[in-house]
């Protein structure tokens, strides 16, 4: 009698459980790496453990198929091969060269790699979303961060690589939109045996500045201008104070709980690209809790519908723009000492949402695909 009714208990058991978790709906992601590091790679495998998580309330389950682009292949071919394959998501970690074709697929990609410009504007495609602030978005969350500190004069310092022409770019663009002013710009020429104790006093002389704003992505030099200025100011912009996607210094809004988790997974710190990858997944993990099924077409009409969104521990929920595909998120200003600030900055105000005051806003877009159906 007592083994019947503990066989009975076990057969309750076994039919209270969701139908779903017997036979959970897959929904496999793509990822297209080069292979040189696990940057990136780290945050999607993160995301697919905590949109398994999710999964096993909602009979569904994730997978991760990796790949990876050599030198020698052609990232239209690899990526058409994951959406053949069924990976019709596929997250991306590739320069903005080769993002353009691996677009060239019935694929919807996430740029999570790349903060070119323009490819949110006349490079866009309709079926890349980009979880990666771009430099203009960058730009802006600094820029509106110096103009509330009152430090409206810029001395702009540019390297010579083609990011740092791009991010000078972008710091231009900012100084106009919020009024401050560059009184005067320099190109770093000097070589690797440059003595920066007696070079870099004479190099930033000039027209009175309250901060330095280096352009220099790769830290080629950067590094070396604070506390060697002609006058006593602060250095913003790729070194000093940096305005990024993500820090490791990031705790407020259960964001210490992410940190944590990934720093058990890839034993080191979060970067902007982790986190850029991460919430690609998650994204789409998202989604498909939303549209309560694993169809490819039912998870991209949810991905691009207006009123999805994302929690991305910052605080807000975020969401894609119409209009370029850009991913609205805040943006961190953090320097050596931990995080300063967050952008948007209160006082910048925007008729629609505060959120569209960093980076291209509709009516400047030179994007002509809207990626809505």
């Amino acid at each position: 009698m007592k083994l019947r009714i503990a066989a009975l208990f076990c057969l309750l058991a076994l039919a209270s459980r969701p139908a779903a978790a017997a036979a959970a709906d897959s929904i496999a992601i793509g990822l297209l790496s080069t292979g040189a590091s696990d940057e990136g790679v780290m945050g999607a495998r993160l995301a697919i453990d905590d949109n398994n998580t999710t999964g096993r309330f909602t009979g569904q389950r994730f997978t991760l198929d990796e790949a990876t682009v050599t030198e020698d292949a052609d990232p239209a071919v690899v990526a058409r091969q994951l959406d053949q394959g069924g990976r019709h998501f596929v997250v991306s970690l590739l320069g903005a060269e080769a993002l353009t074709k691996a677009a060239s697929g019935g694929a919807l990609l996430f740029n999570a790699a790349s903060p070119d410009e323009s490819l949110r504007n006349e490079g866009c495609r309709a079926n890349v979303l980009h979880t990666l602030p771009d430099r203009a978005m960058l730009a802006d969350g600094l820029g509106q961060y110096l103009i509330k500190k009152r430090w409206s004069k810029w001395l702009l310092v540019s390297g010579s690589a083609p990011g740092d022409a791009a991010f000078a770019e972008a710091v231009r663009r900012s100084a106009k939109r919020f009024g401050a002013r560059i009184v005067a710009e320099k190109t770093w020429t000097f070589d690797a045996d440059s003595k920066p104790e007696t070079e870099v006093p004479t190099f930033t002389q000039g027209p009175d500045y309250d901060v330095v704003v280096v352009a220099d992505e790769a830290g080629a030099f950067g590094d070396l201008l604070s506390y060697r200025l002609w006058l006593p100011r602060p250095v913003v912009g790729t070194q000093g104070l940096v305005a990024k996607g993500w820090d490791s210094a990031a705790e407020e809004w259960g964001a210490i709980q992410l940190q944590n988790r990934f720093q058990r997974l890839a034993k080191r710190p979060m970067t902007s690209v982790d986190y850029a990858a991460w919430l690609a997944v998650r994204a789409v993990g998202e989604a498909a809790t939303r549209a309560k099924s694993a169809d490819p077409a039912a998870l991209t009409k949810t991905l691009l519908s207006a009123d999805f969104s994302v929690a991305g521990f910052k605080g807000r929920q975020l969401s894609f723009r119409a209009w370029d595909g850009q991913l609205r998120q805040p943006i961190l200003l953090a320097a050596a000492n931990g995080l300063i600030a967050t952008a948007p900055v209160d006082g910048f105000m925007h008729p629609v949402t505060e959120m569209d005051t960093l980076g291209t806003d509709k009516p400047e877009t030179k994007c002509r695909m809207d990626p809505r159906p």
